[in-house]
C-alpha cells in the first residue's frame, strides 16, 4: 500500500499545500505551514444520514438556564455574569502566567456545589494534588485524571456525568482515529471539535487550556477559536505580580470586560481596584506622565501614561511604543508638529502604559499628547489632573463615551482637574457635584493651556 503524502497546513488560516512554502499562499503569513498526514477516506462509505428535530423560536425556553458562580468575581465579569451550561471556553496565555492555577482555584470553589472532572495529559495526578494542595484547594467532588486520549475522556464524562470538565491542556490531547502526532493541526483541530459536541449534548461546560506559539498568538489554526464558544487570554509580564484575563470572543457577554489578578506565593488574587494597582508607585513633579481614564467594558480604569523625550544620536530618530499602538504613536507626533509647532524630528521617543496595560481606545490620545508635550518641554503635569478624549487630525479634541463614568471614578481617586472634549460636556449632569473641577477643550493648544494654569481651589 502506497505511504500517505505529507501535506503543509497554515496554523492561521487553515489552508492545505502539497509543499512547504515560508509564506502561506492563501492568507499571506509568514512560517505558519505545518506539516501534517492527511487524513484518509475510505471511497465508497458515507456517515448514516439521521433526522433532526426543530422547534419554533416561540417554543423554546430558556427560564432553567443558568449560569454557574466560579467563585471568581473578575473572571465571572469576563464571562458576562458567570459560566454558561454547555459552553465550550478556551484560555489562552504564555506558559507560567497562571492558566492552570486559576482552574484549580475555580475547582476550590465551584467542587463544594457542583462535581469537576480535571484532566491533565501533561502531569501526574499527585502533582496536580501538590498544586491543589499549595493552593488550598480540598473538595471531595473534584475528580482527577491524567490521561491524553480524546475517546477514552468523552467516554468517561458521557458515563459519569460530572458537571464541569477542564482538559489541561488540548495540544497533549489525541484522537485515536488519527495517525498524526499530539500538538499538530489535525488533531488538535479534531479533539476540539469533539470536545464542542460532547459539551452541548451533555450541557456540561468545559475548559480547554492551550498554549501560545512564538508569536504569542493562540497554537493551532485560527479555526479552533471559531470552535469555542469563549476565548480568554491572560496577559502579563511573568516578571511582574499582576495579571489582565481579556475575552477576545465571547458568544454569551461582552468582550470589551477584564479581569485583573495578582500572582501571589498562594496563588492569584482578584484586584478589586485597578485604578488604584496601575497608579501605585507614580512619581509627582516628573515631566513626561499623564494619567488617562480609559474604560474596559463598563468599568473605568485609570492608567499611567508615560513619554519619555530626549535626543537622537541616530540619523533616523527612535519611535518606541508599549502598550499603546505604533502606528497611533506616529499619528500624534505628526499632528503635534504640524498644528501646535512642537518638533519631534531629532528626539527619541519612548511612550509606555504603566503596569502592563494596553489601551487600544482612541479616548487615551489626549493624555498621549500631553504627555509627550510635557516630556519634549520638560514641563511637569500636575499630579492631581486626569485627562481624555480623541484627538483628530486637525489637532481638535473630539468627544468619547461614558464622560460621567470617567469623571465620577477620577474624582473617587482625589483628582482635582479633569480635562475633557468640549463636546462631550452634554453627557454630564449639570445638577450633580462631581467634586473635580473639569475643564472642556476643544484643541490640543487649548489642553495644553489648561495645564498650564496654576492650582485653583474647585
Amino acid at each position: 500500500m502506497a505511504k500517505n503524502r505529507s501535506i503543509f497546513v497554515c496554523s492561521e488560516c487553515g489552508a492545505e499545500s502539497s509543499k512547504w512554502n515560508g509564506k502561506c499562499p492563501s492568507c499571506g503569513a509568514w512560517n505558519t505551514l505545518e506539516e501534517t498526514v492527511p487524513v484518509t477516506v475510505v471511497a465508497g462509505k458515507s456517515a448514516p444520514v439521521g433526522s433532526f428535530k426543530y422547534s419554533r423560536i416561540s417554543e423554546i425556553s430558556y427560564e432553567d438556564e443558568t449560569r454557574y458562580n466560579t467563585g471568581i468575581s473578575e473572571l465571572d465579569r469576563v464571562l458576562g455574569g458567570g459560566l454558561v451550561k454547555g459552553s465550550l471556553v478556551l484560555i489562552g496565555g504564555d506558559p507560567g502566567i497562571g492558566k492552570s492555577t486559576l482552574l484549580l482555584q475555580i475547582c476550590g470553589f465551584m467542587g463544594e456545589d457542583h462535581t469537576i472532572l480535571y484532566v491533565s495529559g501533561e502531569e501526574s495526578e499527585r502533582q496536580i494534588k501538590l498544586r491543589a494542595e499549595r493552593l488550598g484547594v480540598t473538595c471531595d467532588n473534584l475528580f482527577l485524571a491524567s490521561n491524553n486520549n480524546c475517546e477514552s475522556i468523552i467516554k468517561a464524562v458521557r458515563e459519569n456525568k460530572p458537571e464541569c470538565v477542564i482538559i489541561d491542556s488540548i495540544q497533549t490531547i489525541t484522537s485515536s482515529a488519527l495517525s498524526s502526532s499530539a500538538g499538530s493541526i489535525v488533531q488538535v483541530r479534531e479533539c476540539t471539535n469533539a470536545f464542542m459536541r460532547m459539551a452541548k449534548s451533555e450541557e456540561i461546560p468545559v475548559f480547554i487550556v492551550s498554549h501560545v506559539n512564538k508569536d504569542g498568538g493562540i497554537a493551532g489554526p485560527k479555526i479552533m477559536e471559531h470552535i469555542v464558544d469563549t476565548v480568554l487570554y491572560f496577559e502579563g509580564d511573568k516578571q511582574l505580580s499582576y495579571r489582565i484575563l481579556r475575552a477576545i470572543k465571547n458568544r454569551f457577554g461582552s468582550t470589551n470586560e477584564i479581569g485583573v489578578f495578582r500572582m501571589d506565593d498562594d496563588g492569584l488574587s482578584q484586584v478589586e481596584n485597578p485604578s488604584e494597582m496601575m497608579l501605585s508607585g507614580r512619581l509627582g513633579n516628573v515631566s513626561g506622565s499623564a494619567v488617562v481614564c480609559t474604560m474596559e467594558g463598563t468599568r473605568p480604569i485609570l492608567a499611567e501614561v508615560q513619554a519619555l523625550v530626549t535626543k537622537s544620536n541616530f540619523t533616523s530618530p527612535r519611535r518606541v511604543s508599549t502598550g499603546f499602538d505604533y502606528n497611533r504613536l506616529y499619528m500624534l507626533l505628526a499632528v503635534l508638529e504640524k498644528r501646535t509647532g512642537f518638533v519631534f524630528g531629532g528626539v527619541d521617543v519612548y511612550v509606555n502604559i504603566v503596569g502592563g496595560m494596553k489601551i487600544d481606545e482612541p479616548a487615551a490620545d489626549l493624555a498621549v499628547a500631553m504627555a509627550l508635550y510635557s516630556g519634549l518641554c520638560d514641563k511637569p503635569i500636575p499630579e492631581k489632573c486626569v485627562a481624555f478624549g480623541e484627538v483628530g487630525l486637525g489637532g481638535e479634541i473630539r468627544s468619547v463615551s461614558r464622560v460621567h463614568e470617567r469623571v465620577k471614578e477620577a474624582a473617587r481617586l482625589g483628582f482635582e482637574k479633569c480635562i475633557v472634549p468640549k463636546n462631550s460636556f452634554r453627557g454630564l449632569s449639570k445638577n450633580e457635584n462631581y467634586g473635580i473641577k473639569i475643564v472642556g477643550a476643544d484643541t490640543l493648544a487649548g489642553a495644553f493651556k489648561a495645564i498650564s494654569e496654576k492650582k485653583e481651589n474647585k
